[in-house]
């Protein structure tokens, strides 16, 4: 008979590939059941999205086959509980696990494309999560989901006019083009700017979430430091094109947050147009802003390099249509932003288990 400890010893061979320790040290077996050869228990996800699942329940099934009972039928259940190490007062977005900065040195690298495809991949693997578009002068959110034109709702809370985010495609999402006519130019100084961002966080029902991704104005500036101030970041995704002009502005978004005063660790860089690839000609690849140019600056960095995402006409199409490339038909660039997020879930978790949580910034004007 296969008793409850020969499973858990059996699950101590089975290691969580990220985190470099067994499943049971971790505390992330539950619920075993044993009814004659058959037995299921639960394996506890650091992430909906986790990418290893597979893997490792293919090895929990060997293992007891192996060490326990080869004739046993094994059940492997999974359930996620997204790791998280805030470990603030949690006043400001308490229901938010994990706080995710996507930034760039300049503009027109695609940096709002990946916001939104990283915020869709992630949900697409279950997990709950939130945009919001920080981008105050050149808000993209409301084109790329197709919500131009439309105005969030509020609800009072305790006396507080809140502002609900829109819903699409499962994602919650804020942005001040949602909030100004889009005719009309947002012509604001720093301190009106960064007075709307930290409302954004603050004024904002977002309610429980995994991720919360959020796209940052192109640079280094006002609204970077406000949002450090105003929230413990998680991490940071740096994106960048291959050319040097492109390199260099990374290198100072790089050198930016890893500042004693700001010290927000970085969870990787990907490489956005990284090359060409016609729709009749799928197997081919032309190199049209140089080759390579962002995982080289991830090794000269010791940064985690999350991938290439290609220069693919229905990646523009979808977000000028308001379908991004997550929920359109395109398999060339869905399988590009899945590895991409899959190796950014990864680096989350391994961030979250060996890194101290990040504390807000003072900045001494």
């Amino acid at each position: 008979m296969m008793t409850t400890e020969d499973i858990l010893k059996a699950l101590s061979n089975v290691q969580e590939p990220d985190l470099g320790k067994d499943l049971v040290t971790l505390n992330m077996i539950k619920d075993i059941a044993i009814d004659g050869n058959k037995v299921s228990f639960t394996i506890i996800l650091t992430t909906p999205a986790c990418p290893m699942k597979d893997m490792m329940q293919r090895a929990s099934e060997n293992a007891i086959k192996l060490l326990v009972n080869k004739e046993a039928q094994v059940t492997v259940n999974f359930t996620a509980n997204t790791s998280s190490i805030r470990k603030d007062d949690q006043k400001t977005l308490s229901g938010v696990k994990n706080i995710i900065a996507v930034v760039s040195g300049k503009g027109g690298v695609g940096k709002s494309t990946v916001s939104a495809n990283l915020a869709l991949a992630l949900a697409e693997g279950g997990a709950s999560v939130g945009l919001m578009d920080a981008d105050i002068y050149g808000p993209s959110v409301p084109i790329m989901f197709g919500v131009r034109g439309e105005r969030p709702m509020m609800k009072e809370v305790d006396g507080k006019g809140v502002i609900i985010p829109l819903e699409k495609f499962g994602i919650k999402l804020m942005s001040i083009g949602l909030l100004v006519d889009e005719k009309n130019a947002v012509v604001w100084r720093g301190p009106m700017a960064s007075s709307a961002i930290r409302q954004f966080v603050t004024d904002v029902d977002w309610g429980e979430l995994d991720y919360l991704v959020i796209d940052m104005p192109p640079g280094t500036g006002d609204i970077h430091l406000t949002l450090m101030q105003t929230v413990p970041v998680t991490g940071v995704v740096v994106v960048t094109t291959p050319q040097n002009v492109a390199l260099a502005d990374a290198k100072k978004a790089i050198a930016m947050f890893g500042q004693a005063q700001i010290n927000v660790p970085i969870i990787g860089l990907v490489e956005n147009m990284a090359y060409f690839t016609p729709a009749e000609l799928p197997e081919n690849k032309y190199f049209l802003f140089g080759k390579e140019g962002g995982k080289k600056l991830a090794e000269e960095y010791d940064l985690p390099f999350l991938g290439h995402v290609p220069l693919v006409q229905s990646i523009r199409e979808g977000g000028d249509e308001g379908v991004p490339a997550m929920v359109g038909n395109d398999q060339l660039s869905q399988e590009a932003f899945r590895g991409f997020t899959s190796l950014a879930v990864r680096s989350i978790a391994l961030r979250n288990a060996n890194i101290p949580s990040t504390k807000m910034i003072e900045v001494v004007e």
